[in-house]
């Protein structure tokens, strides 16, 4: 069997990669020990002299990297992953570039969860039961962290196995003379070790120091340990120096001993041995594992502690003793009372010894390896998303306009969000409130949809567009809070935006008032299709152009605009395709499923094959470009797309993939193909989860979408732009599954594995 282990790894200074080189070295004496690859965790641009299991490396914010080592653990005959789990050894907000990896996986993997919040955040909370919900196994290794999995993220109990932090076989060790230092070989020696930072609480001991010292003269208290990288980086030695100057100013200089290094478990053990008391003085309960707290217990140390989770657990039944966060005269009277009495010092150390021996790591060891075992020999459930499936809409989300609501007024729709609350300082824009007005159309096609914004809020959008019309016909674009007009004439694509949501009004208004309404304002914007000069703005015209013309099919005059709007696109066409290259441009920027879709409606309505044929290319092209991977990537507006260069990652537009929907949905619409249903589901399911990220843009809590995907993350604010690009997607995937002929009925199909691109029938 072979094992990849996705981790920080030794020789870098971090917990986790002390306990994965433990593991492993623990898994290697089992009968079969298995063949190791191990996938390291490099930190902020540091390199390091791995050993030769190492066979990848990860630059922590790179997301490329992410990517990559999952091909290298798909070629790479691995039978199984193991994925050490901390949010902070991974890049991206909440270290969110993990899903990355593990969405690219082609074999089973078991998570071991080193850190379980009680109160995560939004994106903790998502990355965890993204993880834990296509994990083979979950490990943790505390049983309130059990309880966590299971109650705050919906981690179903038998897919939880717990398994202790292990420990060193101590007994084995040997302790070399030199190791501790002369001062302490006749002291009453206090001990705490780990990565120091604020949360450590050392503080707490030096205060409680003069008063144990006061009776027992000869206490040193020794901390061991580097400053957390992390915390050197952004505060160099702040905390470190700030300590000493609290022992200087009480006057402890001969009582407190720093080690500024990394121990090995061979000093460790002879620290631990020689030490009366060790301590972990935490100040905060919310720590679920604590390997320096498990090692102690293990050399059978006598152990003093806050009560934090992990401590009150491994502390039970008179393991140690516990003291109140950031209380150092109850601390204090504890370590009195134990050093005056030898005989219950003593008696604490041997309960702590007994229970330390259950957690060796060749026991722990033995653990990991029977599970693993287990999972590799356990058959992978078949795939539900097959490729040769149309989509069902029951596995859409359910309809919910709350979020839509609560950005609109009785002006319009407020142009951004901070999270999930609007936003009142950035005002209005006509590129929204056209958006909402075809949406809310929309919604009133589905007759189905509960708590659908028609028909009250679509003359509030109806009358947005009326107020920003110029008398000349043409469009502003954005508006203040306080209405105040912001410019005088809008962008092509405002203006392109909002002529194909008037078109697309007279053709599906619930009513004749605002079929009038709309074609009113739709004739008066015409006289300013030919100053029109880019494509964008011409494409988003033209569309609506062609919803006019499916309402009124024998205006010959509109037609006419229609073949002149379009025209340009079609020699831009022409002249920039080129071996490779089938585009209209020589740099693919955004929008970019505007200009394919624009000349299938066109197409649909002129009866123009060599318009069709010029869609189609190009959208097989943009599928090239964005549908590789077998989840929808599209160009990121971080550098967009050059001729013979490389696709940028980021940043990905909820706008983007809305135009890629509706072109799938419109390439099934000219075609019969029911190829392209399969990829337009393929490409909306961006917004559930089948991304780059792994992550919903769709918040299920507010029912609004996020803003894109950004190189640092998730862009949690939740805006018009975005959350209506949703909402239009969806109602475009109930309107083609609604138009599914009976011989094509959709087989079920959950959106949560990853799609493969299918070529069309």
């Amino acid at each position: 069997m072979k094992i990849a282990y996705i981790s920080s790894y030794y020789p870098r200074e971090c917990g986790i990669a002390t306990f994965t080189e433990h593991l492993i070295r623990a898994m290697g004496l089992v009968e079969e020990a298995p063949e190791v690859s191990v996938i390291a965790m490099n930190d902020d641009g540091q390199t390091y002299e791995y050993p030769p299991e190492v066979t990848f490396t990860v630059r922590q914010h790179s997301m490329q990297d992410y990517l990559a080592a999952a091909e290298h653990i798909n070629h790479g005959d691995t039978d199984l992953v193991v994925l050490q789990h901390e949010f902070g050894i991974f890049g991206g907000e909440s270290g969110i570039f993990i899903l990355s990896l593990l969405g690219k996986l082609k074999v089973p993997y078991i998570v071991t969860f080193h850190t379980v919040l009680r109160e995560p955040s939004f994106l903790q909370k998502t990355i965890v039961k993204e993880i834990s919900r296509h994990a083979a196994r979950v490990i943790v290794m505390s049983r309130l962290a059990t309880r966590f999995l299971n109650d705050i993220y919906d981690v179903p109990e038998d897919k939880v196995t717990l398994i202790p932090h292990g420990v060193p076989d101590f007994e084995k060790l040997s302790i070399s003379a030199d190791v501790l230092p002369e001062s302490l070989r006749h002291r009453k020696v206090l001990f705490t070790f780990g990565l120091l930072s604020r949360n450590k609480g050392i503080e707490t001991v030096i205060r409680a120091l003069p008063g144990v010292i006061e009776r027992h003269p000869e206490v040193l208290y020794v901390v061991a340990g580097k400053t957390h990288p992390a915390v050197l980086r952004h505060a160099g030695e702040e905390y470190r120096n700030s300590l000493k100057e609290m022992i200087r100013e009480n006057g402890l200089e001969e009582h407190v001993l720093f080690v500024d290094q990394f121990l090995t478990e061979n000093d460790l053990f002879a620290y631990l041995t020689h030490s009366h008391v060790y301590i972990t003085p935490y100040l905060s309960e919310a720590q679920i594992t604590s390997g320096t707290l498990t090692y102690a217990l293990g050399a059978g140390a006598a152990v003093v502690s806050t009560p934090y989770w992990y401590a009150q657990e491994l502390l039970d039944e008179g393991r140690g003793r516990l003291f109140g966060f950031s209380r150092f005269d109850e601390l204090g009277h504890i370590l009195t009372e134990l050093l005056d009495d030898p005989e219950a010092l003593e008696a604490l150390r041997s309960r702590a010894s007994g229970y330390g021996r259950e957690l060796q790591w060749s026991r722990m060891g033995a653990r990991y390896y029977q599970l693993a075992k287990k999972v590799r020999n356990t058959p992978r459930p078949a795939t539900v998303n097959n490729p040769r499936t149309l989509p069902d809409p029951s596995f859409l989300p359910p309809l919910n306009f709350s979020h839509i609501r609560r950005l609109t007024d009785d002006t319009g729709i407020v142009q951004h969000a901070k999270y999930g609350i609007p936003n009142l300082k950035e005002g209005y824009c006509v590129d929204d409130n056209a958006r909402a007005l075809m949406m809310t159309a929309m919604a009133h096609q589905h007759r189905k949809s509960k708590d659908a914004p028609t028909p009250e809020l679509l003359p509030v959008y109806l009358s947005f567009i009326h107020y920003m019309q110029r008398a000349d016909g043409n469009f502003r674009n954005f508006l203040s809070f306080s209405r105040q007009y912001l410019d005088e004439i809008g962008s092509e694509d405002s203006f392109g935006r909002t002529v194909w949501a008037l078109g697309h009004l007279v053709r599906y208004a619930p009513n004749n008032s605002y079929r009038e309404f709309a074609m009113e304002l739709f004739h008066r914007s015409l006289a300013h299709l030919d100053a029109l000069e880019y494509l964008r703005g011409r494409a988003n015209a033209a569309i609506g152009l062609c919803h006019y013309l499916q309402a009124y099919p024998s205006d010959e005059g509109m037609l006419a605009r229609l073949l002149q709007l379009i025209q340009p696109l079609a020699d831009a066409w022409y002249q920039h395709r080129a071996g490779d290259w089938q585009w209209f441009e020589k740099t693919m920027t955004y929008d970019n499923g505007i200009l394919p879709l624009a000349m299938l409606h066109t197409a649909a309505v002129s009866k123009r094959e060599d318009l069709q044929e010029i869609g189609l290319q190009s959208l097989a092209f943009l599928e090239t470009v964005t549908m590789d991977q077998g989840y929808f990537c599209p160009v990121g507006n971080e550098g967009w797309l050059c001729e013979g260069g490389d696709c940028p990652v980021f940043d990905q537009q909820a706008l983007e993939t809305m135009a890629m929907v509706l072109l799938y949905q419109q390439a099934y619409a000219v075609t019969g193909h029911a190829g392209y249903l399969k990829k337009m589901f393929t490409c909306y399911r961006w917004f559930t989860g089948e991304n780059v990220l792994r992550v919903s843009l769709y918040d299920t809590e507010t029912h609004g979408c996020c803003d894109g995907i950004s190189p640092h993350g998730l862009n949690r604010n939740q805006g018009a732009e975005s959350t209506l690009a949703y909402f239009i997607s969806h109602l475009a995937m109930l309107q083609s599954c609604e138009a599914i002929p009976r011989q094509e009925k959709p087989v079920k199909t959950a959106i949560i594995s990853t799609p493969v691109v299918s070529k069309i029938s």
